[in-house]
C-alpha cells in the first residue's frame, strides 16, 4: 500500500518557493503512526511540487484554515483520478461537514489512535465518513518521520512537540478546541530521546505553553541541562513571573520565548478572555527574561474593538521601549470554531469568507473604530517600522548575548516583511508613510 501525505500551500496566490522555515511536524507525526508495511511519501507544497500522477492508494491532507482552499483543490485532483482522500487538521476539526464535501473521509481531532484505523479501512475498502475520538489520546510513542523531508529545504527541521492543550481558551484561539482544555505531556524519557537524536544544536519546541505545567517543566528543564542544546518555545505570562522557573529554563538552554501580549488594553484583554495577562507586568517580564539571556518574541493583535488609528504607533513605541527582540503583529482573524468567529458572525461583521486570507495578514471582518483599509495599511506600516534597519536597532541593538539567535531571526523577519509588502502593493493597498496619515 502506498500513501501520500500532503501539506498544502496557504494564503492568497500561493506558490512553491523551494525553501521553507519549518517542516510540517503534524504530518511527520502522522507518518510515524503509519503501520509497518505501508510505503509513505510526504510532500510539503511550500518546498516541492505535488506528484499528481503518482500511483497512490490513499492521499492524506492536513490543513489550517488558511490552507483549506488549496487542500480542497488538491483533493479534487486526486479524487478525479479515483484515489481516495482523507482530510484532517485544525480546519477540518472546526468544520468537518464542510471538509467532508471535499474528501472521502475526515479525521476530526488528533491523529493518534485514528490514523492506523483509517489505513486499515482504506485497505479493506470500507472507509468511514468521519473518524473521531471519544476522549483526547495519550501522548506516548510519538516518533516523527524526519527522514521523509526534502533535504536542505528548511531553515531547521529540529521541531519537537512536548505538550498539548491549553486551559485558557482565549476567544480568538482554536488550540483549546483542537487539543483540549487540559495540558497533556509526553513521557519525559521519550522527549529527551528525541531531542538527543537531533543533530541541530538549536531546537524549537512548538508547544503553546511549555511552562503550562510548572512541575513537569522543571523536570524537563533539569533533564535538558545536560544535553548542550539551545531552544526556543512559547510561554504564557503567569508562569514567567516565577523567577526560579525562568532561571532554570535559561540554564537548560532557553534562548527565546514567544509571548502572546495581544493588547496594551486591559479592557480588550478581558474581552479576549486573556485575563491572565496583566499589562503592568509586560516590561518587567521582558526585563527578567533579558536578564537571563532569553529573547522575547512579542505577539500583538491589531483591530480589536477599541483599536483606533493610534494603536499602530502605540505598539511600535512599546516595542521600542520594552526592547522586544521580535515583534509578531497579526490582524485579528476570526478562525472557524472559535468564540470570536461565532461572535462576529452573529454581529454580521465577517466580510470575507475566502479561507486563504485567514492567516493574520488580511482583514476579513469589519473593525469598529477604523476601516478595513486603515487596518490593512496600519498593519503594513507597523511591520515596516519594526523591521527597518533603524527599527531593528531601536528594538534589539546588537551588543548583547541574544544576538547570535535573534540577529538572524530579525533578518529573516525583515525579508518576510519586504516580501509581504510587495504582495500588498500588488493587491492595491497604499503604503502609509506616517502614523498620522493612517
Amino acid at each position: 500500500m502506498k500513501v501520500l501525505l500532503v501539506s498544502p500551500l496557504s494564503g492568497p496566490n500561493p506558490r512553491t518557493t523551494g525553501r521553507g522555515v519549518l517542516p510540517p511536524l503534524s504530518l511527520l507525526t502522522v507518518a510515524g503512526l503509519t503501520p509497518p508495511g505501508v510505503e509513505v511519501r510526504l510532500i510539503d507544497e511550500a518546498v516541492e511540487e505535488i506528484d499528481f500522477d503518482g500511483d497512490w492508494d490513499l492521499v492524506g491532507i492536513t490543513a489550517t484554515t488558511a490552507q483549506a482552499n488549496r487542500a480542497y483543490e488538491i483533493a479534487a485532483q486526486f479524487r478525479r483520478r479515483g484515489i481516495p482522500v482523507v482530510i484532517g487538521g485544525i480546519h477540518a476539526t472546526a468544520l468537518p461537514e464542510e471538509a467532508a464535501q471535499h474528501a472521502d473521509a475526515v479525521v476530526v481531532g488528533e491523529a493518534e489512535g485514528l490514523w492506523p484505523q483509517v489505513i486499515e479501512d482504506c485497505r479493506r475498502g470500507r472507509q468511514a465518513r468521519f473518524y473521531r475520538h471519544d476522549r483526547f489520546p495519550e501522548l506516548q510513542g510519538i516518533r516523527p518521520r524526519r527522514d521523509l523531508l526534502k533535504k536542505g529545504a528548511y531553515l531547521t527541521t529540529a521541531t519537537v512537540q512536548i505538550t498539548r492543550g491549553c486551559p485558557y481558551n482565549c476567544t480568538f484561539c482554536s488550540v483549546t478546541k483542537f487539543f483540549g482544555g487540559t495540558i497533556r505531556q509526553r513521557p519525559l524519557r521519550e522527549v529527551i530521546e528525541e531531542v538527543k537524536s537531533l543533530k541541530e544544536r538549536l531546537v524549537i519546541f512548538v508547544d503553546d505553553n511549555i511552562m503550562g505545567n510548572p512541575g513537569y517543566a522543571r523536570k524537563l528543564f533539569t533533564a535538558l541541562k545536560d544535553l548542550g542544546k539551545r531552544w526556543l518555545s512559547q510561554a504564557s505570562l503567569p508562569q514567567l513571573q516565577d523567577e526560579q522557573l525562568v532561571k532554570l529554563a535559561a540554564e537548560s538552554g532557553c534562548k527565546g520565548l514567544f509571548i502572546g501580549f495581544e493588547s496594551l488594553s486591559r479592557t480588550e484583554l478581558s474581552k479576549l478572555h486573556k485575563l491572565h495577562n496583566d499589562t503592568k507586568n509586560y516590561i518587567n517580564t521582558i526585563k527578567r527574561l533579558h536578564h537571563y539571556g532569553i529573547g522575547v518574541i512579542g505577539a500583538f493583535i491589531l483591530g480589536l474593538d477599541s483599536d483606533d488609528r493610534s494603536v499602530f504607533e502605540r505598539i511600535r513605541e512599546f516595542a521600542f521601549k520594552a526592547k522586544v527582540d521580535l515583534l509578531q503583529a497579526s490582524i485579528l482573524t476570526p478562525l472557524p470554531g472559535t468564540t470570536l468567529f461565532a461572535q462576529l458572525e452573529k454581529e454580521g461583521r465577517i466580510i470575507d469568507r475566502d479561507w486563504s486570507k485567514y492567516n493574520g495578514n488580511n482583514v476579513v471582518y469589519k473593525p469598529l473604530k477604523i476601516t478595513p483599509e486603515q487596518l490593512q495599511e496600519g498593519f503594513q506600516w507597523l511591520l515596516t517600522q519594526a523591521y527597518s534597519v533603524s527599527g531593528i536597532l531601536r528594538r534589539f541593538g546588537i551588543f548583547h548575548n541574544r544576538w547570535p539567535v535573534f540577529g538572524t531571526l530579525n533578518l529573516v523577519f525583515r525579508h518576510g516583511v519586504k516580501n509581504y509588502c510587495r504582495k500588498v502593493r500588488q493587491l492595491g493597498y497604499a503604503m502609509a508613510p506616517r502614523a498620522t496619515q493612517l
